[in-house]
C-alpha cells in the first residue's frame, strides 16, 4: 500500500493501481511491445498479457513520500533505446503524477527482449 498525507487527509493506493499505472504509461509508447517477465524456472523472458502487467514493474516507496519504480519492457525491432526510454520515463512520471498526486523520484527502464 502507498501512502500519500494531502491537505485533507491519508490517501491509501494499492500496490496493483500504481502497477497497472505504470504499466499502462509504458506499453502506450511508440516501439513498446508489452511489459517482461523473466521466468525463475526456465530463465526465460515472457511477453506479460495485459492484465498481468503488473508483474513487469517493481514500485519502492521513499520515507520522504516519493516512489521510484522499475519497469522490464519488450521493444521493437529497429527503435533508438535512448529516445523510448525517455518517452517512457516521461509518461510515467506525467500519468502517475495526474492520477495519484505522488511524486516520481526515479524510472528506471530495462529493455529485456527485442521481437517482432
Amino acid at each position: 500500500m502507498f501512502k500519500l498525507q494531502t491537505e485533507q487527509g491519508e490517501i491509501q493506493i494499492s500496490d496493483t493501481v500504481l502497477s497497472d499505472i505504470t504499466g499502462a504509461a509504458a506499453t502506450s509508447c511508440y516501439g513498446v511491445k508489452g511489459m517482461a517477465y523473466r521466468s525463475m524456472t526456465d530463465g526465460l523472458v515472457h511477453l506479460l498479457r495485459p492484465t498481468a502487467m503488473s508483474k513487469g514493474v517493481h514500485i519502492t516507496q521513499h520515507d520522504e513520500g516519493d516512489i521510484s519504480v522499475e519497469l522490464h519492457i519488450i521493444v521493437e525491432p529497429g527503435v533508438n533505446m535512448s529516445a523510448i526510454s525517455r518517452e517512457i520515463v516521461s509518461q510515467v512520471r506525467y500519468l502517475v503524477n495526474k492520477n495519484t498526486g505522488a511524486v516520481v523520484r526515479a524510472v528506471d527502464v530495462y529493455v529485456d527482449s527485442i521481437t517482432l
